[in-house]
């Protein structure tokens, strides 16, 4: 057995009858900048998201596909030309690879086995941490030599959730001896894109340029711009020697930091880094599914590269700056994500400093009691249109302290949580305030979807739940008993003053939230069209949270309807079927999807919740919940392999949708292993 986490995909093997399958595998190697190499197994260029090297750079610019596709073909010493990789132009069908023989996940990171009779050639990708680099690398491992490898990089420089059909822009190519720049004329804000070959009697050969439009089959099937250009400079050519190994190397580094490691370093590098995180991380995730997710959690924390002001402000305190990728491929770092997100990629994974340095960086930007719901791409400031962020800031910080023991980092963020307190008792921004007849926590604002369930489309705030939301006053009786907790143990007499904010809240809450003809909880009262009986996954925030604002009275009826209405193998569903709002698939354009994204849709960060609860309710059945991530160990293997999808389809065969990989996803499966660990 290896010793080390291995996801293999055989190929051809079950499902070879379905080319397919290698356009809707992906995978995804991430810097640690936010940047990330990703494509389909087959390497056909799917989404708009694709390539080989996205770079992640300073605000106004954000990420930008620099390298987005290499045409590889293997030149046999009996003459034959063999394609490596696949494409799919506008033109033609696809074009899929036929001598792949295999494909793995090795310690989190790509192999493809290509086999043309007996020739054997292993190709991988790396990322260099912390760097805008990619190293695509092949090895000849068995044959008799004398084949060469022709690569023809393709690029068209565009923001990684610009339109495809960008025209391509005039390129200028610059040789020094081995080293090639390419400079998009016109711009002097993007870097050029610098290639290095390593490799056998290698040379790079200028024709004149080649563009070829593709095909993005994905952003079809999502309604967007699906035809594009990408361009080609030429192409490098090499020999390939049995056991000895040549690498292309993409950057937009400056030259010293890419010469700084060989290809060979540059991998036992990334290498090392990734076995000292599974060291570190919580004995029970050294291994197995939960191991797999330790290496899809590195994906998300990443240095805020773009945004200079944060490590600036980091480095003057002597500390260092964090923050969390909400979901690949388009989304940035999201408030809401982060906190529910820390412990699970975080204290779970003994990443304990960066935890720190998370919370830390997002104090920094509480506005009127609220911490920013996400920052744009390519943009320093964040915007504030949530009511819940900011609470889940406060359990972040409980479930820190409780595993770390740093009271120096809750001592100094005493005034500002006080402060976000004050505001939400007196009132802020979007109309998030405490309504001082009951004490309850409403929000709402025309035009803003201020929960989780935020979809909106064309002015459309699909889900708006104005109002006072259930899991909005258990969040925020959760943040005022944990208020009254540290400002007692501090010696603060204000600490009384929260408890009997905490207690008047779960009176009101008992009284107005229990609906005894569901046997469940409203999920909004005091809305728009008075209160909403739908029976949605909220409910479970006032169980599973560490003060629970519900009476324990009611805690097995509303398990009992979220278990038999809401639980699939991969999270729960948003709504419960039956509803007249109800839909069972998430697809077609983006009106569509959106209509569907809280209204059914099944969500993987809320097996953790749920998990919570119900060991509150059932403490001895740790295997059945053990039993919520079984879904997750077989998704692992589809979609983005080694990692969790954002959502699923609300009804079998729960077809995985919108991001690849998901921060909160990933976080909340792990923390259940961990949690539930013998």
């Amino acid at each position: 057995m290896p010793s080390f986490p291995l996801s293999t995909m055989p190929w051809p093997g079950p499902g070879a009858q379905e080319p397919e399958r290698l356009l809707t595998r992906e995978w995804l190697v991430t810097n640690g900048l936010g940047g990330y190499a990703s494509g389909s197994v087959g390497g056909v260029c799917t989404r708009r998201y694709h390539g080989l090297l996205v770079a992640a750079l300073p605000t106004p610019l954000g990420r930008i596909v620099m390298l987005s596709h290499i045409a590889e073909y293997l030149h046999l010493a009996d003459g034959r030309l063999v394609r490596l990789t696949g494409e799919e132009r506008t033109d033609a069908p696809y074009d899929l690879p036929e001598v792949l023989s295999e494909f793995r996940m090795e310690m989190g990171l790509p192999v493809w086995r290509f086999q043309v009779g007996a020739a054997v050639l292993e190709k991988r990708v790396v990322l260099p941490h912390r760097q805008n680099t990619a190293h695509v690398s092949y090895r000849m491992i068995e044959g008799d030599g004398g084949a060469r490898l022709t690569l023809r990089p393709r690029m068209n420089f565009r923001p990684h959730e610009g339109n495809v059909s960008q025209p391509v822009g005039e390129y200028q190519v610059e040789a020094i001896g081995a080293r090639y720049e390419v400079r998009l004329l016109g711009d002097s804000q993007l870097p050029p894109l610098r290639f290095l070959m390593h490799g056998h009697n290698s040379e790079f050969v200028l024709d004149g340029g080649r563009v070829s439009e593709f095909f993005y089959r994905v952003e079809a099937a999502r309604g967007y711009d699906n035809r594009g250009p990408v361009w080609s400079p030429g192409r490098f050519d090499m020999e390939l020697r049995r056991g000895e190994e040549c690498t292309l190397v993409a950057s937009t580094e400056p030259w010293d930091t890419i010469l700084a490691l060989t290809p060979r370093e540059a991998v036992g590098a990334e290498i090392g880094r990734r076995e000292r995180l599974l060291q570190q991380a919580h004995p029970a995730a050294r291994e197995g599914v939960a191991a797999e997710l330790v290496l899809a959690a590195d994906q998300f924390i990443i240095y805020p590269f773009s945004r200079q002001a944060d490590a600036a402000r980091a480095r003057a305190e002597g500390d260092d700056a964090r923050t969390v990728i909400a979901g690949y491929h388009w989304f940035t770092d999201w408030g809401r994500d982060t906190m529910i997100s820390l412990e699970g990629l975080t204290l779970c994974t003994g990443r304990h400093a960066e935890a720190g340095y998370i919370l830390r960086t997002f104090r920094h930007y509480v506005r009127d009691g609220l911490i920013p719901n996400m920052f744009p791409e390519g943009q320093n400031e964040g915007l504030y249109h949530t009511a819940d962020a900011t609470l889940w800031f406060f359990h972040a910080m409980d479930r820190y302290v409780a595993v770390t023991g740093d009271r120096l980092t809750l001592r100094q963020a005493l005034p500002t949580f006080v402060s976000i307190v004050e505001h939400h008792l007196r009132g802020t921004r979007f109309g998030i305030g405490v309504d001082p007849r009951d004490g309850l926590l409403r929000q709402g604002a025309e035009g803003y979807q201020l929960t989780w369930m935020d979809a909106k489309v064309d002015g459309w705030v699909v889900t708006p739940r104005r109002g006072k939301a259930v899991e909005l006053n258990a969040l925020f009786y959760n943040a005022l008993c944990l208020m009254q907790r540290w400002l007692a143990e501090e010696g603060d007499a204000r600490s009384d003053e929260m408890a009997a904010h905490a207690q008047r809240l779960r009176q009101s809450f008992n009284a107005r939230f229990w609906n005894p003809r569901t046997g469940a909880l409203f999920d909004v009262v005091d809305g728009e069209h008075g209160d909403d009986d739908a029976v949605r996954p909220n409910m479970v925030l006032a169980i599973s949270l560490p003060h629970a604002v519900l009476d324990p009275e009611h805690w097995v009826s509303v398990l009992d309807a979220a278990w038999h209405k809401l639980v699939t193998p991969v999270g729960l569903r948003s709504l419960a079927p039956g509803h007249p709002d109800y839909k069972p698939r998430y697809d077609g354009d983006l009106r569509a999807r959106d209509a569907a994204y809280h209204q059914g849709t099944v969500w993987g960060w809320l097996a953790g919740p749920f998990a919570d609860a119900w060991l509150k309710v059932h403490p001895r059945d740790v295997q059945g919940v053990r039993h919520l991530v079984d879904g997750f160990a077989a998704h692992l293997r589809e979609a983005c392999i080694g990692s969790i999808s954002e959502i699923f389809d609300a009804e079998e065969p729960y077809t995985p949708r919108g991001c690849v990989a998901q921060a909160w996803s990933v976080a909340e499966a792990l923390r259940i292993l961990v949690k539930t660990a013998r």
